[in-house]
Parts: structure tokens; C-alpha cells; sequence
């Protein structure tokens, strides 16, 4: 009997799933005390601290990523949380505003396969080997000109 219960254990303990949480750590409070007209970038890094990255074309927004993910056995990483937090500047430096987005703006990708598709002519390898034989430095072709010299003799 007690080689049954710890067998279930050993074999639950299994399927359970690790969390794990990359990027910034969010504290509500200080998130929520940034107000647009009276914050500004120093006083934002005091608060928040350095920002995960600045955008780097356009204005120069800050922005600070969180996510918690969950990994069960044998299967890629889950996202269950994530917040993306920016803060836009005007020009002189104050803040302008902040917006949070959350866990429905991540993408999903399905990629087909091991290929890419591409546009155009599908060549078998035989094709891609031996297709440009002849085409490049062929005898007679682009040769040393054969005119009158620039002193014209």
C-alpha cells in the first residue's frame, strides 16, 4: 500500500508544471503613482527604475516588460501573465502618458513546417547544383576588348 502511494506521488509530482517569471517586477503601487504632466524621466527612473528598452525610432518611449510563464513536463513555455507598461515623453522630457497592455496582445506563430514558402520557380537540388554551370566566366564572354586602344592605334 505504501509502495502505491508513493509511486502516485513520484508519478503526480511529474505532471506538475514550474512557473517562472522573466523581466520587471512589477509593484502596483509604484506603477500606479507615474501621472502624465507631473512625472519626468528622472523622476520616472527613480520610481521604476531603468526600463526593460527605449524604443528606438519616433519618439523616445520607455518601456517595461513583465511575463509569468508556466512549463509543463516535455512541452514549451506558457505565458499566463504578462504586462507591457510604456511611458511616452513629450519633447521636453515630462511625461506625456502611460499605457499598460496585458497577455491578449501576444502573437502566436505556427510556422509550416521545416520550409519557407517563397514566390517563384521551385528547383530540385540537381537544379540548384548544376544550374549555373556555363552561365558564369564562359570562354568568350566579357573577355578583354578587342577595339582600337584609347590612343586610338
Amino acid at each position: 500500500m505504501a509502495g502505491a502511494v508513493l509511486g502516485l506521488a513520484v508519478g503526480a509530482s511529474g505532471c506538475s508544471s514550474i512557473k517562472d517569471h522573466r523581466g520587471y517586477i512589477v509593484d502596483r503601487a509604484l506603477v500606479d503613482s507615474i501621472q502624465p504632466g507631473i512625472d519626468n524621466q528622472g523622476s520616472v527612473e527613480k520610481t521604476l527604475g531603468r526600463p526593460t528598452f527605449v524604443s528606438q525610432f519616433g519618439s523616445k518611449d520607455w518601456y517595461y516588460v513583465s511575463r509569468n510563464t508556466a512549463t509543463n513536463a516535455f512541452q514549451k513555455p506558457k505565458t499566463y501573465e504578462q504586462m507591457v507598461l510604456r511611458v511616452r515623453f513629450d519633447e521636453a522630457g515630462n511625461v506625456a502618458g502611460v499605457d499598460k497592455r496585458g497577455v491578449e496582445q501576444i502573437a502566436r506563430i505556427s510556422p509550416e513546417g521545416d520550409t519557407t514558402p517563397t514566390l517563384g520557380r521551385h528547383r530540385s537540388f540537381l537544379e540548384d547544383l548544376f544550374g549555373n554551370v556555363g552561365a558564369v566566366g564562359a570562354g568568350g564572354v566579357g573577355g578583354v576588348p578587342t577595339g582600337p586602344g584609347p590612343n586610338g592605334s
